[in-house]
């Protein structure tokens, strides 16, 4: 029996309710399964740990993850805390200090979710976004200078590097040959981002001739965006620098119903550090403690993580059951349902347990 060590940081607003469903689900699965066992340890990292303590996580907290196969992650941020610092001080702080370069998030319809798309349905709109994430407009290169001033300025540099770029394009177009369509979009804003958004079209066509079988084209971030509305199913495999993903996954999740849909994996391709999974909703305060936060997101987040530790059954197992517990209706009501978050999670658990795969 594999035996995977799993680091469980729930940290803000929903993110321990959606957690400890995720968690509840993922027990279901190894009971169902018997082929493996998740040792799960659980930190309590995040804005209350920083309001007590003035960090969002100890120094050693890096240092601490390594020991773990992969980490599972709630949401980061806090109305009392300022954005920056849960950002810089939690989820940015793992991600590149593990370098996991590939932000990965799929997205379709669910069975019995309604798209605010008309006409467009389970199967019109299957993506997979690949989000550079480890530089890029992210980079926190800049500063501020003569504060409160007339004069004060603020520099955000973005950073590309021909390593940053060619790796995540080698890595979109693989997972584009993998996919049925073997079709990728490259998106960037080259026509008034002339140097590193140029560089990002000339290493997708370098890195393109290496993989003769898949079909790309390419795309200005503003025309994707109404690509991805009107034209749906003309898209696949998406990759984009770290701020155009960002934005573009959070429409994608929104036209597939909701946010409370979408998963994130953050990986590490090379497998030198552990990845991390997180569903995409953020905290949402304006919901937590009221129990309708939707667990779908992280079911799906969990699905990402199991396909990682190569346990690909279950992941499907999971898939499966998500789906048949969103076509049967038993949803929260972002997407249109009366059920709490762990009415949806006990249905879910039940649809793994009768699971016959």
């Amino acid at each position: 029996m594999n035996t995977y060590k799993i680091a469980a940081i729930p940290a803000d607003g929903i993110g321990p309710e959606v957690i400890a469903a995720g968690l509840q689900a993922l027990e279901s699965l190894e009971r169902r399964e018997g082929t493996f066992r998740l040792d799960v340890t659980q930190f309590d990292w995040g804005s209350a740990y920083y309001k007590a303590n003035g960090r969002m996580m100890p120094d050693e907290g890096i240092e601490t993850l390594k020991a773990y196969d992969a980490i599972f992650f709630g949401a980061v941020g806090a109305p009392d805390v300022p954005d920056h610092i849960t950002l810089w001080g939690l989820r940015l702080p793992i991600c590149q200090g593990f370098d996991q370069y590939a932000n990965v998030r799929p997205t379709r319809i669910l069975p019995g979710i309604v798209s605010p798309l008309a006409g467009v349905g389970p199967g019109d709109l299957d993506w997979v976004i690949v989000r550079e994430n480890s530089e890029g407009e992210y980079s926190g290169h800049g500063g501020r200078a003569h504060k409160g001033l007339p004069e004060e300025v603020g520099t955000e540099v973005a950073i590309f590097t021909r390593v940053g770029v060619t790796r995540i394009m080698r890595y979109a177009f693989r997972l584009a040959q993998s996919r049925p369509r073997k079709f990728l979009t490259v998106v960037t804003k080259s026509n008034a981002q002339r140097h590193g958004m140029v560089m990002w079209d000339e290493i997708a066509a370098e890195v393109a001739s290496e993989f003769p079988d898949v079909t790309w084209d390419k795309m200005l971030v503003d025309a994707m965006t109404v690509r991805m509305t009107l034209n749906p199913r003309s898209l696949d495999t998406i990759v984009a620098t770290n701020l155009h993903a960002d934005i573009l996954s959070d429409l994608a999740g929104a036209l597939a119903g909701s946010l409370g849909v979408a998963p994130t994996a953050n990986i590490d391709p090379e497998r030198r550090y552990p990845s991390m999974f997180e569903p995409i909703h953020g905290s949402a305060f304006d919901i937590t403690g009221k129990g309708i936060a939707n667990p779908v997101a992280t079911f799906w987040t969990a699905a990402q993580m199991l396909e990682h530790l190569g346990e690909g059954r279950a992941a499907i197992r999971l898939m499966q059951a998500v789906e048949t517990v969103t076509g049967d209706g038993v949803m929260t009501p972002d997407i249109g349902g009366s059920a709490t978050t762990q009415e949806v999670t006990d249905a879910v658990c039940e649809a793994i347990r009768a699971s016959n795969i």
